[in-house]
């Protein structure tokens, strides 16, 4: 790994001639891109001996630093935190949507824990089509039929009841506390109640508690008083999943389901099970890297980026070069084309793992790319043979005794379908988006998939969510994730290159600008700052496409710091409201 030091400011500000990818280009170009790496080389993370939390919320953080300080491990401090986003962090914390948990154990064990939700026994593959055949975006995103059965109560206490060590009444007490007594909105937290007030005020029960008392959005300084949502988490703390799945929390979500047109039955709810699994695993320059098998497509797609990419001296190129942004943009190009193909639920499909991130493969795909020339997406299949959103939230956790939680859960949308079931207090996702509505039909991601990722009763759709631990000598050495949708893969990604290839510290590797590519549409999505203007004019002469987009993703990522022992943690910049925090 290189570290951060006077290399490394003067790549990221662009002083080498091997940052521009331009032989003799011995000043940097001006503008915005240089603007940015020089506040990005000043980045410093928050750091700490012995635990570390990171969320999007800084009161989650708050909630699972004192878990920590009570005696509870990493997993009790995640569950105590899912908990406590489903009530400071609406829009993407929830107890109506699902994720996935990966899982590091002082002891060497590697897990992973699959709460996605699950289709209805009652749905068809043709169940988002209009009358014409054609996929209509409103039916899998805004109606009942767009909800899956949620897995996110029985996912915190599978995790809980498996590898915690305090009761369900401590973890759950923060949660149940902030939703009956209330939080103070800060200026981050009501900007993203704004976004959904529109919606917000169509449905009285949801008006009633996230909108003012004269229909306006809620501003900074006002109190979030939820008390429907904090009866809920008494029955669940009472109950646990028994109380959500199969009492009145079910009843009701089916009675508003079956009553809007949805699919959603109490046998739905009482067969969804949170099943324990293995990792994706795969090495990457003296790492081991731990992240998310299929029904999520991250882990495998992240491992074969990197196998594709292992042979290349990305550091001596340099961050955002010419030479290290072409061979990243064909890495992802060939990998996501290969995720789209080949991969979906385990239970359905057979997913060809071990092949995708093989070396042998990733040395055919790598023969397949021009060091001067861009490969049309046209002209990349699923090389094998025959054939999530901005609105997510990860968060990581370290504690004391060497275990680690990476922990990524998701309504789909920012707020999901913007529904509450009667009083239940909390939204319900619309993940069943995430299914392929009709092949070749782009989701609301624009990722263009087949028919293994076809809508099927009991399915849980693939998924982008990534958690991911790296180890390094059987020890944690970093912790990330992110929301994002399809941008989640490039976003975990780049965080891990941005500290092993390229130096940077934790900090600044999650607030680095991105690129992202997902194979179709042809287009090179870029954030603001990456690149410099004569990088951008040589990756172009050389067939590759640019879109520009607002900043994405938020990843909340740790580091063990090798030279000091200490741990790093980050909160993204592009999430303010969020917190690092450690002991």
């Amino acid at each position: 790994m290189r570290r951060a030091g006077s290399l490394l400011i003067a790549l990221l500000l662009g002083h080498a001639a091997a940052a521009q990818g331009t032989p003799g280009a011995a000043l940097p170009d001006l503008g915005m891109a240089a603007v940015t790496r020089a506040k990005l080389a000043r980045a410093r993370p928050v750091t700490a001996p012995h635990a570390m939390v990171v969320t999007a919320q800084h009161l989650a953080t708050d909630v699972g630093l004192q878990i920590l300080r009570e005696g509870g491990n990493a997993v009790d401090a995640a569950v105590a935190v899912g908990y406590a986003l489903a009530v400071v962090h609406p829009c993407c914390g929830n107890l109506g949507g699902g994720g996935f948990l990966t899982l590091h154990l002082a002891d060497g064990r590697n897990l992973f824990l699959d709460f996605r939700e699950k289709a209805p026994l009652a749905a068809t593959p043709g169940m988002f089509l209009d009358a014409s055949g054609q996929a209509d975006p409103k039916l899998s995103r805004d109606s009942w039929l767009a909800t899956g059965v949620p897995g996110t109560v029985m996912g915190l206490e599978e995790a809980r009841a498996a590898y915690g060590s305090l009761s369900r009444a401590q973890v759950m007490a923060p949660a149940i506390g902030l939703a009956r007594e209330g939080f103070v909105l800060n200026a981050a937290d009501a900007r993203l109640l704004a976004l959904r007030a529109k919606l917000f005020a169509s449905r009285p029960n949801v008006a009633r508690t996230f909108l003012g008392p004269d229909g306006a959005p809620l501003k900074a300084g006002d109190r979030l008083v939820q008390p429907d949502l904090a009866k809920t988490l008494e029955r669940i703390e009472k109950g646990g999943s028994r109380a959500f799945y199969r009492g009145p929390i079910a009843r009701a979500i089916v009675a508003a389901s079956q009553a809007g047109g949805g699919l959603l039955t109490m046998r739905d709810f009482a067969d969804y099970t949170a099943p324990w699994t293995a990792p994706v695993a795969c090495d990457y320059r003296g790492y081991r890297i731990v992240s998310a098998p299929p029904p999520s497509s991250g882990g495998t797609t992240l491992c074969e980026i990197l196998q594709i990419l292992r042979p290349y001296p990305l550091g001596d190129w340099g961050y955002a070069s010419v030479k290290a942004s072409h061979y990243l943009i064909e890495a992802e190009r060939r990998a996501f084309a290969d995720r789209n193909t080949y991969l979906g639920d385990p239970a359905f499909v057979k997913n060809p793992v071990a092949r995708l991130i093989s070396p042998a493969h990733a040395a055919a795909l790598r023969a397949t790319i021009r060091p001067d020339r861009a490969t049309p997406s046209s002209q990349v299949k699923g090389s094998l043979g025959a054939d999530e959103g901005q609105h997510t939230t990860h968060y990581s956790i370290v504690d004391a005794q060497g275990n680690a939680v990476a922990l990524t859960y998701t309504l789909n949308f920012f707020f999901g379908t913007g529904r509450i079931a009667g009083d239940t207090g909390f939204f319900l996702n619309n993940e069943m988006d995430d299914f392929t509505a009709k092949p070749g039909v782009p989701n609301a991601f624009g990722l263009v998939q087949g028919n293994v990722n076809a809508v099927a009763p009991g399915k849980r759709p693939l998924s982008s969510m990534t958690p991911t631990i790296v180890l390094k000598g059987g020890r944690v050495f970093m912790v990330t994730g992110s929301p994002g949708g399809s941008t989640i893969i490039s976003t975990t990604l780049e965080s891990i290159l941005n500290v092993v290839d390229f130096g940077m510290n934790m900090q600044q590797a999650v607030d680095a600008p991105r690129l992202h590519h997902q194979w179709l549409p042809d287009t090179v999505f870029v954030e603001p700052g990456y690149l410099m203007p004569r990088t951008r004019a040589a990756l172009e002469a050389m067939g590759h496409h640019f879109t520009s987009r607002a900043p994405w993703g938020a990843d909340e990522a740790i580091l063990r710091n090798p030279a000091t022992g200490l741990w790093e943690g980050a909160n993204d910049s592009r999430r303010p409201a969020g917190l690092a925090k450690g002991d």
